[in-house]
């Protein structure tokens, strides 16, 4: 499933792409839709369904003139006695149904071949030190490792493993200070989102007992070049029972921690904005002049100011070089410019320099000029050159330039994939980048900027053999026209005549670009002679940022209707037939899958639908929903409200409907998506089905992201394929 940023990805947006106007028209206010076919009926009793219990009340709220009926509102309390005994009991009853089904032992059993192998980071390099990470086949975590210069002796740096005996907390974020000696580092309880920053001392592994910094859910340290210190963004703690759950983004604060001293007097350097809807993100320059902040208004613009660090105290202040959250930018220094990554009149995105002493618009300088053909997604400086990333048509192209601009070279790739990212620093040669494909495991390649010279560095091994599938990109026509690309992964020689099983993902929201990418899931399913499907549906970042828009807001139709249009496409090209096809998405993605049952349920055989958005008229009072309205729209707008409203897969389960069979995937730790949501539809659909079954799944211990351990990832993904499989065996 996706696992970028959205709601259900990430709690906050990356310092990169986004940002055009939107220009969208008004939607007609739609009738109030049948839903609650639960609320219209007597509560179902366990003989009279199959299901366990679930009462019903007679909640109606009245929005903006509109009843809206909610039979299961006291499924949202999660502390209460009696929804921890309906978690439980639907819990018990997934799993012992799941555990049931023919092929998951062997579905597992293949599972662990393919993920328990040995993985590799990109190193970092502080001051001749190198930092990764590497997990061996039999470790559940990845460890991180140090030594000095490459073919030094490898220490252990962090460990997760060893925290905690039952796996339940794990490590995010780290970073190394510039001499190397020093890494700040993220533990999150229950591999939750919610965080804790503490700082080791390198040679010893000491770790300070003075510098812990709770509320550390947004913070990345950006360190001071006299390593005495780093920069980051505090967020008040869940235990702050003053502020509510949905409020409290807009406490966030930039701060600077001074190593050895308490972090409860920590220097605020930026206030909070008081608006959930916004987040801080504060950078240092190399050099320690320019601290850079960057204001978010979530997934729709940003704001971008500076500070001159070496200005006298009376004279240091934050200066804006760009305002008005009307498109996205994304500032970073070199050589005492600054460099603007923006969609501003450029929905694909272009590169600025500016002057720190002339930061008037007026006065920026274009380097790198917009591509109509292809998406600039990411841009850095690596070895005093620029470093770009661009998608042409969801498939990744690398460049090295001039800082003027000027082209130097693209860089090799081995096939059709996805570069996931650069490893290396401005003032070194070295350089690393990430490459996968549907049938290539992740490779780090190493390169030099300066010359070019490129060779593999690391290679992940699994146990598959990729010349027996092929990799087609096709393109479809959406409901509206619109032209839409669609990758599809098959076993070669596959006779086209309707009899495949057929998994279809998707996901369709916050810029994330649905791109080539090796994922052990696909294979079980593949080598059982089924076919793999992945549009790049709008809402996404393929297209860059109008495809964006076109999939947000008032228009997040669009992305249901790119979905239902795929799955068409694959009906008429002979891959499957709607009883031998599934469909898998997760978080924005799993609102996607709820949406596509409720409005086509005659067109699906299976859905797998991961720690998903459900309800649209209270997602915003819940978990992080507040900071994700500029994306969705909010329910206080009467106009997006209507358009929310029209969708939200909780308010369109329909009594006798015969929906296909369902698989919700929820977390008893999701700090980011309330699982309120899956308890929500899950009662309504088990009520209201006339087809397939429907089951409750809860994952221990874990977080949005999931668990943090192959054990726990490997009997997920065989429970979802092997519900798929059967579900999708045909009549």
């Amino acid at each position: 499933m996706a696992s970028l940023l959205c709601c259900a990805c990430s709690g906050k947006p990356l310092l990169a792409p986004g940002g055009s106007p939107a220009g969208m028209p008004p939607s007609k206010p739609m009738p109030q839709p049948a839903l609650s076919a639960a609320a219209q009926a007597a509560p179902p009793t366990s003989t009279e369904t199959g299901y366990p219990p679930t009462r019903v009340v007679d909640q109606v709220d009245v929005l903006h003139g509109v009843r809206v009926a909610d039979p299961y509102r006291w499924l949202e309390d999660e502390n209460s006695a009696e929804v921890q005994s309906w978690m439980a009991t639907q819990n018990d009853r997934a799993h012992g149904m799941l555990a049931a089904l023919p092929e998951r032992k062997a579905i597992a059993a293949r599972l662990k071949d393919l993920m328990y192998v040995e993985t590799v980071q990109a190193p970092q390099v502080r001051k001749g030190r190198y930092f990764y990470g590497r997990r061996q086949a039999d470790q559940e975590k990845t460890i991180v490792y140090w030594k000095q210069g490459k073919k030094g002796k490898e220490h252990v740096l962090l460990d997760p493993n060893s925290w905690s005996q039952d796996g339940s907390v794990s490590l995010s974020e780290w970073s190394v200070s510039w001499d190397g000696k020093l890494v700040a580092y993220k533990r999150n309880e229950n591999n939750s989102d919610e965080a804790t920053l503490y700082v080791m001392a390198v040679d010893t592994g000491d770790v300070s007992a003075i510098d812990t910094i709770a509320g550390a859910k947004y913070a990345d340290a950006s360190w001071t070049p006299a390593n005495d210190g780093f920069y980051y963004t505090w967020l008040p703690t869940a235990e702050d029972t003053s502020i509510s759950a949905s409020d409290r983004p807009g406490y966030a604060e930039v701060r600077f921690h001074k190593l050895g001293t308490d972090s409860k007097n920590d220097e605020v350097v930026r206030e909070r904005t008081g608006d959930a809807t916004k987040f801080l993100a504060a950078g240092l320059s190399r050099d320690g002049r320019w601290l850079l902040l960057h204001v978010f208004y979530g997934w729709s613009g940003s704001d971008v100011y500076f500070m001159d660090l070496r200005a006298p105290g009376k004279d240091r202040a934050w200066q804006p070089l760009v305002t008005g959250g009307k498109y996205h930018y994304s500032a970073f220094v070199q050589e005492g410019r600054f460099y603007v990554y923006t969609d501003e009149d450029a929905p694909h995105y272009r590169i600025f320099r500016v002057d720190p002493a002339h930061p008037e618009r007026k006065a920026w300088t274009e380097v790198v000029a917009e591509r109509a053909d292809a998406t600039l997604t990411d841009a850095r400086v690596l070895g005093g050159k620029l470093a770009l990333n661009y998608l042409k048509d969801a498939v990744s192209k690398l460049e090295v330039r001039e800082l003027n601009g000027k082209l130097v070279r693209e860089l090799p790739l081995p096939a059709l994939g996805t570069v996931a990212g650069f490893v290396g620093l401005e003032d070194q040669d070295e350089a690393y980048y990430y490459f996968e494909s549907f049938t290539v495991p992740t490779e780090i390649y190493a390169t030099s900027i300066k010359t070019g010279k490129t060779s593999l560095y690391a290679r992940v091994k699994v146990p598959i053999d990729p010349t027996a599938y092929s990799v087609d990109q096709v393109f479809y026509s959406s409901k509206d026209g619109t032209r839409v690309s669609m990758f599809v992964v098959a076993p070669k020689g596959l006779a086209r005549d309707g009899q495949s099983r057929l998994l279809l993902e998707g996901y369709g929201g916050f810029q994330v670009a649905q791109t080539p990418e090796f994922s052990p899931l696909i294979y079980p399913w593949l080598e059982r002679g089924g076919v793999f499907a992945m549009p790049n549906l709008r809402g996404g970042g393929e297209y860059g940022e109008q495809w964006h828009r076109d999939g947000m807001l008032l228009k997040k139709q669009n992305v249901f209707d790119d979905f239902i249009g795929a799955a068409r496409k694959l009906i008429a090209d002979g891959y499957t037939r709607p009883d031998r096809l599934a469909i898998r998405g997760g978080s924005n993605g799993g609102l996607l899958m709820g949406a596509a049952m409720t409005q086509q349920p005659d067109l699906f055989a299976a859905v797998l639908c991961g720690v998903p958005l459900l309800d649209m008229v209270r997602y915003q009072l819940v978990g992080a929903g507040k900071t994700w309205t500029s994306e969705y729209g909010s329910v206080d707008d009467a106009e997006q409200f209507a358009a929310l409203y029209a969708y939200s897969p909780y308010h369109h389960v329909t009594k006798g409907t015969k929906y296909p069979a369902l698989l919700l995937l929820s977390a008893d730790k999701d700090d980011r998506v309330d699982p309120m949501h899956a308890r929500k539809f899950a009662a309504a659909m088990q009520a209201a089905t006339s087809g397939g079954p429907v089951l409750l799944r809860v994952e221990q211990h874990s977080g949005h992201r999931g668990a943090d351990l192959i054990k726990a990832s490997v009997e997920k993904v065989a429970d979802e394929l092997a519900f798929g499989l059967a579900m999708t065996a045909g009549h």
